[in-house]
């Protein structure tokens, strides 16, 4: 769908979620016809009155194309659920965010993603392991999800760049802001390695109740999740609960029995987390002692039917997107994203007025912005 404008506009309306969206999507077909409706057709296809009259409210004042200008000033991009560069296991969880702001990149490599959690004030040990962990993990491909928080957030975003790898930072706040300022730094580093990611509009200011609801992207772009630290209660907490609705493994550094810090991990290990004791307990867990070449397998081989039609078609010789369509006898859109989902995995190549060749030697890593 074409609805990046009109989504970034339902973003922004108090009252519409992933699932109202969804049930507006598949009521009216696109976003468009569901900005633009009026208001008996809004109510006809389920929305209450609450959501019905901020929409209202909303469209009344805002600007679209400003909306859209604000996130391009920022240098950043917005990807819709359907966009092929929205992280497809993000996409697979249950009401994924419908729409994300992204500064930075996204890989191929991020497919094979391990979140670090912990709590803000984390102790020497806390930090210590953290580093330890992180270090091994990165320099075995890993990247690195967190929430660039004070404490073991920061620190495992810190110790995957200084390896070299790869971190996500998901932020609870608008894209042009960042949380906590001391970690501005940290953030510009990232975006050069990385991303920073959110699914909250552009203005949203670092209030604490953003930060819980963020922590389900945490998760979802991730394999699984390994707390280090936390006391009972704590964002790591919440982190760990989506973790276990989406179906990702859970992984507990073991504490001191007396530390509060370590009541969260020590809990979980007691009920059937993972322990770990080295970053082997989660490579091997998680089956990612060969991430490199999972990520060039998946770089070139097709992964679908159409992908590999599409192949079949392209050689070193450029082909215009209309001939492809119309040898293939597909959809014009639905040749056209394929092409730059392929684009992006770095198996075609786009060489200008829309055509294309095959591209096999440019492979991993791909700009959003």
């Amino acid at each position: 769908m074409n609805d990046l404008r009109y989504c970034i506009g339902f973003k922004r309306v108090t009252g519409i979620g992933p699932a109202k969206l969804r049930a507006l999507l598949d009521h009216f077909g696109g976003l468009e016809a569901a900005w633009r409706a009026d208001a008996a057709q809004l109510r006809e296809a389920g929305l209450d009155r609450r959501a019905l009259e901020y929409l209202l409210a909303a469209r009344a004042r805002m600007d679209l194309d400003a909306e859209v200008s604000k996130v391009e000033r920022l240098g950043a991009a917005a990807l819709t659920w359907n966009d092929p560069r929205y992280p497809p296991r993000l996409n697979s969880i249950d009401a994924p965010p419908p729409l994300l702001y992204v500064k930075g990149t996204f890989a191929l490599a991020d497919q094979w993603a391990v979140a670090v959690v912990g709590t803000r004030r984390a102790t020497a040990y806390g930090r210590e392991v953290t580093r330890s962990l992180v270090t091994d993990l990165a320099r075995n491909g890993v990247t690195i999800v967190s929430g660039l928080a004070r404490g073991i957030d920061g620190a495992a975003h810190q110790a995957a760049l200084d390896a070299g790898g790869r971190t996500i930072a998901v932020l609870g706040h608008g894209i042009d802001h960042i949380y906590p300022p001391e970690h501005r730094k940290l953030a510009g580093q990232i975006v050069e390695q990385g991303a920073l990611v959110t699914d909250y509009p552009v203005g949203t200011l670092p209030e604490g109740r953003n930060f819980p609801p963020r922590n389900r992207i945490i998760s979802g772009l991730s394999l699984g999740v390994l707390v280090v630290e936390g006391g009972l209660g704590s964002g790591a907490g919440i982190t760990v609960d989506f973790a276990a609705e989406q179906g990702r493994d859970v992984f507990a550094v073991p504490g001191n029995i007396l530390q509060r810090t370590s009541d969260l991990p020590n809990k979980l290990v007691q009920e059937g987390a993972t322990p770990v004791l080295s970053a082997e307990d989660i490579l091997e867990r998680l089956n990612l002692t060969m991430v490199a070449q999972h990520v060039e397998a998946r770089a070139v081989i097709p992964q679908d039917a159409t992908e590999s039609r599409l192949l079949e078609l392209l050689s070193a010789d450029p082909v215009h997107i209309d001939d492809i369509q119309r040898t293939t006898g597909l959809p014009i859109d639905k040749v056209s994203s394929t092409l730059a989902l392929m684009e992006l995995k770095g198996m075609v190549r786009q060489v200008g007025g829309m055509n294309y060749i095959v591209a096999r030697e440019a492979r991993v890593p791909y700009r959003v912005d």
